[in-house]
């Protein structure tokens, strides 16, 4: 991270945060274990492995889609929101979206080069992916911070938690089931104990028991016994 980048930081971070409603943190922890989880594997694949390579690329491409709709419900939802109150707030995010979703074509024609290429050239396009995805998480890692906080900012200035909270509930009502248990699979086990228990146990007081059981299949072979053991105490689920 550059001096400037440092200096942006700090200038978008205040010293104490607000107790707001905040749509950007639970998806973007998520977003960053997918990432990162991502980047490790596609780091260590097996290139003469066929089905090493396959699984890999994959999970890849699992993560690119979900970037891009990601992109999309931000862009409808989220900064529309901003700009309809402060027009030019959330600027640099949507020119950063835009580039995202350059990114995130080129990436897929990368992964398909790799799974295409003869045994000669695998080694050297997968290593070429690898660099570049590191490249794509790394802007996506930045730019995930100015949404939490600068956009955060213009969210709180001019809408009531109560208005953000049903544009979050607008968003989610346009994610389809498989999206959405991709999402809890990575995001369930990046929150603290208590966002995990509080948005648990907020769906089990009004989802149907069957989404909260769903969730709850896809998101335990991913916790520590330690927090599956906090998460059954404190949401009252069957240990």
């Amino acid at each position: 991270m550059t001096a400037a980048t440092l200096a942006d930081a700090a200038a978008h971070s205040p010293a104490t945060t607000a107790p707001r409603f905040d749509m950007y943190q639970p998806i973007h922890k998520g977003l960053r274990t997918f990432m990162g989880d991502t980047l490790s594997r596609l780091g260590r694949v097996d290139v003469t492995d066929a089905e090493d390579l396959a699984e890999a690329l994959g999970q890849l491409e699992s993560l690119l889609d979900f970037c891009a709709k990601h992109v999309q419900h931000e862009n409808e939802f989220i900064h529309t929101a901003i700009r309809a109150r402060q027009p030019a707030a959330a600027s640099r995010t949507i020119d950063d979206h835009a580039e995202h979703l350059q990114s995130i074509d080129a990436l897929h024609k990368e992964a398909r080069a790799v799974y295409d290429a003869d045994d000669a050239q695998r080694h050297v396009l997968a290593l070429r992916l690898y660099r570049h995805l590191a490249l794509f998480v790394a802007e996506n890692l930045q730019h995930m911070h100015i949404e939490e906080t600068a956009n955060n900012a213009a969210l709180w200035a001019h809408y009531t938690d109560e208005e953000l909270v049903a544009i979050h509930d607008r968003l989610l009502a346009t994610i389809g089931p498989a999206d959405m248990m991709l999402g809890m699979r990575w995001m369930v086990p990046a929150l603290t104990p208590q966002q995990r228990a509080g948005m648990l146990g907020e769906m089990k007081a009004g989802a149907p028991a069957e989404v909260v059981a769903a969730v709850v299949n896809v998101a335990r072979p991913h916790l520590a016994a330690r927090d599956w053991a906090k998460l059954t105490r404190d949401v009252g689920l069957a240990a």
